[in-house]
């Protein structure tokens, strides 16, 4: 069965609440909730989803592995059974901005592995960046992260349904989770060309309708091949873009 889930950044409370609040009441059809952790917002990712579950029985906060020193207990242990947050989602994370804060060498791979051993009751996913390099090399990531205890996986934002279509047949057998996000302006563009080596489609545009009937496609071929979705409405305004792309 498709499961679909909406990312929210966590930036301030009771904004993050008001957006889930109004998910909850207006949109069906999202499943669940997912929350990324960014260094440039206040809130970790646990304790936004915290506010989550106050709408949502599923929460998959995002837990950056290179914030965790693996030689030592899960020092976030308790406050995931404390939050009953069933579900993470594990990524490598970017290096910090500042040297003041204390990062280590450690990939996901010790972390999801670690997560298994210390929390056997939480489902581990692990990320997949398609634009890292070539699918070959992908691929192997993806096998290690099996290896490690990965149950799933979040891909990163695909606009190119012909790609997608690739990588499911790569992916054939495991427990997908396709992303999409929306890119509403020629700077989003740029930087998702040359931030994240994006190639968009030639039929691309910039607008709110192409966006919403991209996922939408998604969403189709994830129900048609018992896969999941997940939508990032990180620039765009969340209930417009979110109602537009479950309208009946």
């Amino acid at each position: 069965m498709t499961r679909i889930s909406v990312e929210l950044v966590p930036r301030d409370a009771e904004v993050l609440e008001n957006e889930v609040k109004a998910i909850k009441e207006n949109l069906n059809d999202v499943d669940f909730i997912n929350i990324p952790d960014l260094l440039s917002c206040d809130i970790r990712s646990w304790d936004g989803a915290s506010i989550a579950k106050k709408y949502f029985k599923d929460v998959v906060p995002h837990l950056r592995a290179m914030d965790f020193d693996f030689t030592k207990q899960l020092p976030i242990k308790e406050k995931l059974r404390g939050y009953n947050i069933k579900e993470v989602l594990v990524v490598e994370g970017d290096p910090p901005q500042s040297m003041l804060y204390q990062v280590y060498p450690t990939v996901s791979t010790d972390i999801i592995r670690k997560i298994n051993e210390e929390l056997p009751e939480v489902t581990v996913y692990a990320g997949i960046d398609q634009y890292r390099s070539s699918m070959k090399e992908e691929e192997y990531r993806i096998r290690r992260k099996q290896l490690a205890g990965a149950k799933g996986f979040f891909t990163q934002p695909f606009f190119d349904m012909r790609y997608l279509e690739m990588y499911a047949d790569l992916l054939d057998g495991l427990d997908i989770y396709w992303g999409v996000s929306p890119v509403l302006s020629e700077r989003s563009v740029s930087y998702w060309r040359n931030k994240n080596n994006v190639i968009f489609p030639k039929d691309f545009e910039p607008t709110l309708q192409w966006n919403i009937d991209f996922a939408r496609k998604v969403i189709a071929f994830a129900k048609k091949h018992n896969h999941n979705v997940y939508l990032m409405p990180i620039k765009a305004q969340i209930m417009p873009y979110l109602e537009g792309v479950f309208a009946k």
